[in-house]
């Protein structure tokens, strides 16, 4: 049927009764509408710090701004740690996020796990995985998202001013979450490794196998190979159509992963607005900035990218 999402079972996409009479669910129950709010406030402290507890010096962390690639990057690790074949359910069980890593997957040395995480840099992260991507798709991404959840409710240019100016989420702005992590005790030393999402979309075995050997691992190349072919975008939003996420219900949680997409997304105005504000953290990381004031307000080098992703 056209207009139909494919991942909403059938449901119509409005709050109107379906054909069956039966009215379709909201994506986001109000419990999880309330937390989200919650997380945005100073209760998340004490929760943040117990979230915290039980972490081993083995262990890595895979660390990443909301939106930036890390469910696809976390499907191809998962297969290459694992040899086995990635799915939502699976990948969730294994490599899992900070204040669930209990249970987490021990396949790093020293039987170590890989923990997902989006907070801001932290003392407890002693060596960790930085995914980066261009902001401004990140907010693209996260537009569709929140608004698919329901978590947000006005249009693009009403989100910019909350994804910059305040709390989209508990992670806060995207800027300001990346500085935390490039200026952080473990920046440009051996135990951080800051990984460009294009960089490996560009290059995914070369990206994945230079991943692997920052976590130790000795695998073969064929299996990395195997790892980024079963997990190709198409494949991706075949998983999703076979284990639904919240997001499914009202659009996808796999979107196209675009690659500087904001270029013919975003408004003049609105990229002069998120140049105001994050304009020296896109430069720092190497992106493309056009403001005129870029040359007076970037003062630091751009951050070089690893060379085997080059």
């Amino acid at each position: 049927m056209e207009g139909r999402n494919p991942l909403n079972n059938g449901r119509s996409s409005d709050d109107k009764p379906n054909s069956d009479g039966v009215k379709p669910r909201t994506p986001t129950s109000s419990y999880r509408k309330l937390r989200r709010e919650l997380s945005k406030t100073k209760l998340r402290i004490p929760h943040i710090w117990l979230r915290h507890r039980g972490l081993e010096p083995s262990d890595v962390f895979l660390a990443s701004y909301p939106r930036s690639g890390v469910s696809w990057t976390r499907f191809i690790l998962y297969e290459i740690l694992t040899g086995e074949e990635a799915g939502f359910a699976a990948v969730n069980a294994g490599i899992r996020g900070v204040g669930r890593h209990t249970l987490g997957l021990r396949a790093l040395p020293k039987n170590g796990r890989l923990i997902a995480t989006h907070e801001q840099y932290r003392k407890e992260y002693k060596r960790a995985i930085y995914l980066v991507r261009d902001g401004r798709d990140v907010a693209l991404s996260e537009f569709a998202y929140t608004s698919a959840l329901e978590f947000f409710h006005g249009d693009l240019d009403q989100f910019l001013r909350t994804f910059l100016c305040g709390k989209i989420s508990g992670f806060a702005p995207w800027h300001r979450h990346v500085s935390s992590w490039l200026d952080s005790p473990i920046a440009e030393t051996e135990r951080l490794m800051v990984v460009h999402y294009e960089d490996l979309r560009q290059n995914p075995v070369q990206g994945f196998t230079s991943i692997a050997e920052f976590l130790g691992l000795d695998v073969d190349p064929k299996r990395i190979q195997r790892a980024v072919t079963n997990n190709s975008l198409e494949k991706m939003k075949k998983k999703e159509v076979a284990e639904p996420q919240k997001a499914s219900m009202k659009d996808r949680f796999v979107r196209n992963g675009f690659v500087q997409g904001w270029r013919s997304k975003l408004t003049e105005q609105q990229l002069e607005f998120i140049e105001q504000h994050a304009g020296s953290v896109l430069a720092r990381l190497g992106y493309p900035v056009f403001s005129q004031q870029q040359a007076a307000v970037h003062s630091r080098p751009a951050l070089q990218r690893t060379s085997s992703l080059s």
